[in-house]
């Protein structure tokens, strides 16, 4: 089963290097990384991050965003 991304576009299309770099991602990731990981841009990762509408739980760290990277995963269905 494949985890539909933001895009509409599924996980399916990841190529084998894309699949690697995302499971060798260490346990958060700033908004950016996460945002293109799902195909956001980065005022719409932004926006919803700000409004706690973010696909998956991001943490805010004084003025940053982190992504926890177990969810990512998780919600594009590559969770080990």
């Amino acid at each position: 089963m494949y985890a539909r991304r933001h895009d509409g576009r599924t996980d399916e299309g990841l190529e084998g290097d894309e699949r690697e770099e995302l499971l060798a991602l260490p346990v958060s990731v700033d908004l950016d990384t996460g945002n293109r990981a799902l195909g956001l841009g980065r005022s719409k990762g932004y926006e919803l991050a700000k409004r706690g509408e973010y696909p998956c739980k991001v943490l805010r760290l004084g003025n940053a965003y982190r992504v926890v990277t177990a969810d990512l995963l998780d919600l594009l269905g590559l969770a080990a």
